[in-house]
C-alpha cells in the first residue's frame, strides 16, 4: 500500500474557475468552461497527492480538517452562493464537471490502489458526518447535485461511488484489451 488511503470530493464554494487559494487546498480542481464549447478541465493544485502523506511539515493540500493525512482532495469549481436546496447560487455544479470527476477519481483509485468503498471515497459532507470531532463537521460539500436535485444528501455519496466504480470497471476492461465496456 502506498499510504494514500482515500479521496475526499469537494466543491470549492467559488466560481467555475479555480483561484490561487483553491489551488493551495486541493490536489485537483475541475473547472467549467462554457464557450466556445462546454467542457470541464482538470487543473492541478499546488501540491501532489503524495504531499499529504506527511501533513506535519506544512507542505500539503489542506482540504479536509482532520482528514488530510493520506487523503487526495478533488474539488469541483462551483457553488458560490449556495445556502440550501432552494438557494443554490449562480454557480451550480455542471453535469460535465461531475462526469470528469467520476473518471478522474476512478483513475486515481487505480493509480493509488484505493478501493471504491464508502471508507475510501467520500464527499466532504460525508467525512464531516463520520468525523464530527473535526473541523469538517457541518461542511455542505457535496450535499446537493443540481443535475439530480431530488437525490437526498445522504445518498449522494453512494451515487458518486457507483459512478466512479463504473469508470473503474471501464478502465479495467480497457486494460484487458476489451474495446467496449458492456454493462
Amino acid at each position: 500500500m502506498n499510504g494514500l488511503k482515500r479521496i475526499i470530493i469537494h466543491w470549492t464554494a467559488g466560481t467555475y474557475t479555480p483561484n490561487n487559494v483553491e489551488k493551495e487546498h486541493y490536489h485537483f480542481l475541475i473547472e467549467y468552461i462554457k464557450e466556445p464549447k462546454e467542457i470541464a478541465v482538470i487543473r492541478n493544485g499546488k501540491f501532489k497527492p503524495e504531499d499529504n502523506l506527511n501533513c506535519y511539515d506544512g507542505k500539503y493540500a489542506a482540504h479536509a480538517g482532520g482528514g488530510n493525512t493520506g487523503s487526495i482532495g478533488v474539488a469541483i469549481c462551483a457553488m458560490l452562493g449556495f445556502k440550501d436546496y432552494r438557494h443554490i447560487g449562480n454557480y451550480p455544479i455542471k453535469p460535465i464537471q461531475m462526469e470528469v470527476c467520476y473518471e478522474l477519481c476512478a483513475k486515481l483509485c487505480k493509480e493509488y490502489q484505493i478501493p471504491v468503498k464508502r471508507d475510501n471515497i467520500m464527499t466532504h459532507y460525508e467525512f464531516g458526518r463520520k468525523n464530527p470531532q473535526t473541523s469538517s463537521k457541518g461542511k455542505p460539500d457535496i450535499m446537493y447535485l443540481a443535475s439530480n436535485p431530488s437525490l437526498p444528501s445522504n445518498k449522494i455519496g453512494d451515487f458518486i461511488r457507483g459512478k466512479i466504480l463504473w469508470y473503474y470497471k471501464k478502465l479495467e476492461a480497457e486494460a484487458e484489451g476489451l474495446s467496449q465496456y458492456v454493462c
